[in-house]
């Protein structure tokens, strides 16, 4: 999940994407949160635009975590801008993301490492860890797809220096047989370890031409004056400084047609392991490539809901409407019962009274006949 801009060559002929220092770790890595919350993806069609805008997602159920150094999770070196808010949905074809954090704003044109940054991380292989990307012991020279079989995992990383807001990034016609994104730097990539990772299509065992950016994103900060569309000769597009959130939004296919282990593979009704990532230049620093926050310091599970379990929502989300549905639902038909027994109550004893006085004589008078015909 560090910055994925890696020394390659897009398409011969442009420029080489800047080298970026891999994960420097040091001492054994502990994780001894026990945090259970996990990612819901209802099935919403039809409602998302993939703009930046948050607007859309206001009736979404969101996912609040804390930031931790990825490296070192660490309570005390929480982000101290808040809390990342995750969102989630797909429509039966493609799953939407939205990730919300705030943060003053920074951006620096052209320099990716002075502006917020995010990546997402999926789990591929099943012996694929979160921390160690994939965690493959296989170094730099040796790593390949058959020595570090089973450690895949798919990343999507957004670098915003070169993305205008509300433009829309990430796979596009002219970057076709990789996963590079020349324009706004919102990549599609797989890896097996920190050391061992590339744009999808391109890897140690060769180029694949049939390769794409499966991703698709754009961003946003709410200190922006106007929701109008911006172009790069608005840049800075705000005031340094500002105070507000950013907003990043992802959309991308639930299957692709990855060939190669590539891509993550998601299924309505199935669940799979993700993490997020968020890189911010903190008092005006450049970040750099290993100091990133992350939303937890293992694998968060995402679960995809097909509609018919729309009601079964994870109570484990910040937002509140569809537990208040829910128990609104619940409620009403507690109502319904009670209302119901109430009414039986005040009717049922007035009709057996009724019963009892009109039929009770006759049966004495019978009785009494009975009895005189005996003697």
């Amino acid at each position: 999940m560090i910055p994925l801009l890696l020394a390659l060559l897009l398409l011969s002929g442009f420029t080489p994407i800047r080298p970026v220092k891999s994960h420097q770790e040091s001492g054994e890595w502990s994780c001894e949160s026990d945090s259970d919350i996990g990612i819901v993806a209802e099935f919403r069609p039809g409602i998302i635009t993939l703009d930046g805008h948050a607007d859309d997602w206001n009736d979404i159920d969101g996912f609040e975590f804390s930031l931790l150094p990825a490296l070192d999770p660490d309570e005390d070196k929480e982000y101290s801008g808040g809390k990342m808010t995750v969102k989630a949905l797909h429509d039966g074809r493609d799953v939407f993301f939205l990730l919300q954090v705030d943060g003053q704003y920074r951006y620096s044109k052209g320099d990716s490492s002075k502006c917020p940054s995010v990546a997402l991380m999926f789990q591929i292989g099943e012996s694929a860890t979160y921390h160690s990307m994939g965690g493959c012991k296989e170094g730099k020279d040796t790593c390949t797809n058959k020595t570090c079989k089973g450690y895949e995992v798919d990343l999507m990383h957004f670098s915003i220096g070169n993305a205008i807001p509300g433009r829309l990034y990430g796979g596009n016609n002219v970057d076709i047989g990789t996963g590079g994104d020349r324009f706004g730097h919102l990549v599609d990539v797989y890896a097996w370890n920190p050391h061992c990772r590339y744009l999808d299509g391109i890897g140690p065992s060769g180029n694949d031409s049939s390769a794409k950016n499966d991703w698709k994103g754009a961003w946003w900060h709410s200190s922006f004056s106007h929701h109008s569309g911006f172009v790069e000769e608005d840049s800075p597009y705000s005031s340094d400084n500002q105070k507000g959130t950013y907003y990043f939004e992802f959309s991308r296919p639930l299957r692709t047609s990855d060939r190669l282990q590539q891509d993550a593979q998601f299924v309505i009704g199935g669940s799979s392991k993700m993490s997020a990532a968020f890189w911010y230049p903190v008092d005006e620093k450049p970040w750099h490539g290993s100091g990133h926050y992350s939303i937890h310091c293992d694998w968060t599970s995402l679960d995809f809901y097909s509609s018919s379990s729309k009601l079964t929502t994870s109570l484990h989300g910040s937002g509140s409407s569809s537990t208040a549905s829910i128990f609104a639902l619940l409620i009403s038909v507690i109502s319904l019962c009670l209302s119901v027994v109430v009414v039986y109550r005040l009717f049922r004893p007035q009709s057996v009274a009724v019963e009892y006085t009109v039929l009770r004589p006759q049966n004495v008078a019978l009785t009494s006949m009975d009895n005189n015909s005996n003697l």
